[in-house]
């Protein structure tokens, strides 16, 4: 009989573990936030996330902009959520929207949801199975003890791993382990009561026997957690090298911290506050949400914001079209994100070394993409033949890149002995000032079409003509170069 590993050497093993090449490759996600918070889909709008965690106030996250976290919202009497959900639905519960998105999934189809995606260019996607109001997107086995038939009568999650898989991409699935409202319903005001509102009791077990059935139902490519895990170390290390075993090139994120004795500071006022003015300097110092490093994952989350160099450990940046991940009826044109800084975040995401995650919001009356993110999958379906030839596959240059001579901005990436310049309106010529010339380079656009260079003291000096004034960032192909010494 082979006795069982240490906690120790089991942890060990699992850091051996490598981020497969599918993942490196991808470049660009697509994440799913459908939850039933997306039948009323309000959240104010003046604040962004980050901006609620610097503030330190009790009560922050009753302004949160994202949809998702309605029921939460909804908690704190006098919140916009409060007032509207008063204006709309009266006293009506949370769960008086489940038979609503019920119905709203006969037009569901989510073959043509995967072909848009796969459209995109983008090579895998994470659906949201469970968020923080504990309903589940598939009919789970596992009882919830407090509030029984708590999910969809259709699978969602088996229908839509079928589809996007059927379109020859990975399919992931995010779980929200950290909190579950049908299990702790304290208002949360800020991240410290957040911590303090993982839930212990008959929660860890739950959880857990959730993740192995969603694991061994769907196989999933990426398990995706979020806030924390409830569990302690040792059991999450076994689960972490099930999981392994069921698809050994999956891929684990890095919002999986065990519980641990901050959870428990948290119970009381003054940890809650002291955990609030830590939080609150870490994200001012890195411009946003970048979670804290767990014992083990194998790729970083920061949300709605970018690292602003090269990073040596695997990431994804996480982002939804506007302020909100679900859904909100309440955003503006002004408040989704524009198409030249669309399409240059991905680039610039690329040349650091990591993936976009970008989310998809559907509304939860008719599970119908919004025309405005519809038109922001089309930007990056009508920029996709060149970003599968300059992004995907690629890994970073010696440096990013900063902007040209000329003011264009300007990222490298590179995939064997091929550079790939990519810039944001360049003109009708442009400087690489990273690249050097050998003998036999020879310098094309991101189709193979040759272009006139010559080299200069700066650079590569490349003639773009009309190319340069197209409305999407272009790319330059040089072969043979290399980098400049002192770039």
């Amino acid at each position: 009989m082979t006795s069982r590993p240490s906690p120790r050497k089991q942890l060990a093993r699992l850091r051996r573990h490598q981020v497969p090449a599918w993942w490196t490759d991808a470049k660009l996600g697509i994440f799913i936030h459908w939850t039933l918070a997306a039948v009323p889909a309000f959240a104010p709008r003046e604040s962004e996330y980050k901006e609620l965690l610097i503030e330190k106030q009790h009560d922050a996250f009753s302004l949160s902009p994202y949809v998702e976290w309605y029921e939460n919202s909804l908690r704190f009497p006098g919140s916009p959520v409060a007032n509207f959900h008063r204006e709309h639905f009266g006293d009506a519960p949370y769960s008086s929207f489940a038979p609503i998105f019920e119905a709203g999934l006969a037009s569901w189809d989510p073959e043509q949801w995967a072909a848009q995606f796969a459209g995109t260019g983008a090579r895998y996607v994470v659906l949201v199975a469970k968020h923080h109001d504990g309903y589940c997107l598939w009919p789970s086995d596992v009882p919830n003890p407090h509030r029984p038939g708590w999910n969809s009568s259709r699978d969602i999650v088996g229908e839509l791993a079928d589809a996007v898989r059927a379109q020859g991409m990975r399919f992931g699935i995010y779980y929200s382990g950290g909190l579950d409202w049908t299990f702790c319903n304290t208002p949360m005001g800020s991240l410290g009561s957040l911590m303090a509102a993982v839930p212990q009791g008959d929660y860890p077990a739950y959880a857990e026997a959730q993740v192995r059935e969603l694991i061994e139902r769907y196989q999933p490519s990426v398990l995706w957690n979020d806030i924390a895990w409830p569990q302690r170390g040792p059991s999450l290390w076994k689960l972490f090298a099930d999981y392994y075993e069921a698809v050994p090139d999956g891929v684990v994120n890095d919002r999986w911290m065990p519980y641990n004795a901050a959870f428990r500071l948290a119970k009381s006022s003054l940890g809650r506050s002291l955990i609030d003015r830590v939080i609150a300097r870490q994200t001012e110092a890195a411009g946003g949400l970048v979670p804290p490093k767990p014992p083990y994952f194998d790729v970083r989350t920061p949300e709605y914001v970018t690292f602003p160099t090269i990073q040596r450990t695997p990431f994804e940046c996480v982002r939804g079209m506007d302020h909100s991940f679900g859904y909100n009826a309440a955003s503006t044109p002004e408040d989704f994100i524009s198409r030249d800084d669309l399409l240059w975040l991905l680039a610039d995401i690329t040349a650091k070394g990591g993936n976009l995650l970008l989310n998809v919001g559907p509304r939860g009356r008719d599970a119908q993409i919004p025309d405005e993110q519809q038109e922001r999958l089309a930007w990056l379906a009508g920029w996709s033949p060149t970003t599968a030839r300059a992004l995907q596959g690629t890994r970073p240059f010696a440096q990013p890149g900063t902007e040209t001579p000329e003011g264009a901005p300007l990222r490298y990436a590179t995939r064997g002995r091929a550079i790939y310049a990519i810039l944001q309106h360049p003109g009708r010529e442009a400087t690489l000032t990273g690249v050097h010339a050998s003998p036999t380079s020879t310098v094309t656009d991101s189709g193979g079409s040759p272009l006139d260079w010559r080299a200069s003291d700066q650079g590569l000096v490349v003639q773009l003509g009309d190319r340069g004034m197209a409305a999407e960032p272009v790319v330059v192909v040089i072969h043979d170069g290399h980098a400049r010494s002192g770039s």
